[in-house]
């Protein structure tokens, strides 16, 4: 049996990539969800994604109208674009939601996240870590003679950049906020 031959230029796609070549791509969305702040509404939103086996890479809910009850949660998910809409639409028929925005397809929009590192070393090391904490803009909010505690707003690329360098200099714990997130512009979402 000759071994097959391929000419040059032509496709090589082996039979074993089983990846549909129409399948839609994978996108990453931020969305706001504006609720009656309720005993019992995060649950529901939150066993809206578990139930259907969707994926919550960052969320944060606080209040943002004591005299009216009302909060707003901030999801950054993951999906086709199909199963994006699925997520809004399944949303927005949860009774004590009010809105539901796609912040990524709604225009310009503003995310930041708040993180916490703690950082133990000395010597150079230590010296290594407040001169990058400077180049970040990262503040020093506790100090001992072992250890650094910083607190950097920022992206979250931002936030995963700073993790990074930080590994190798004596990273020991992290606590992330998660994603907060505004349209930009004089309308209000």
């Amino acid at each position: 049996m000759s071994p097959l031959k391929i000419k040059k230029g032509a496709s090589s796609h082996s039979a074993y990539d089983l990846r549909d070549p129409h399948a839609e791509a994978i996108e990453r969305h931020t969305l706001a969800v504006v609720v009656d702040n309720e005993a019992g509404v995060l649950a529901r939103v939150i066993g809206l994604f578990s139930g259907r086996g969707y994926n919550i890479e960052s969320l944060t809910v606080a209040e943002t109208d004591h005299t009216g009850h009302v909060s707003r949660i901030t999801i950054v998910t993951s999906g086709t674009p199909s199963v994006i809409e699925q997520i809004k639409a399944q949303l927005g028929r949860i009774v004590p939601v009010h809105e539901v925005h796609d912040l990524t397809v709604e225009g310009p929009s503003v995310e930041r996240e708040l993180g916490l590192f703690k950082v133990a070393g000395t010597g150079d090391k230590r010296v290594e870590a407040l001169r990058l904490a400077d180049i970040f803009r990262v503040n020093v909010v506790d100090s001992t003679l072992e250890s650094f505690v910083f607190e950097i707003t920022g992206t979250p690329e931002k936030i995963d950049a700073f993790a990074e360098l930080m590994r190798p200099l004596g990273l020991q714990e992290v606590a992330r906020t998660g994603v907060a997130a505004l349209s930009r512009g004089d309308g209000a979402h």
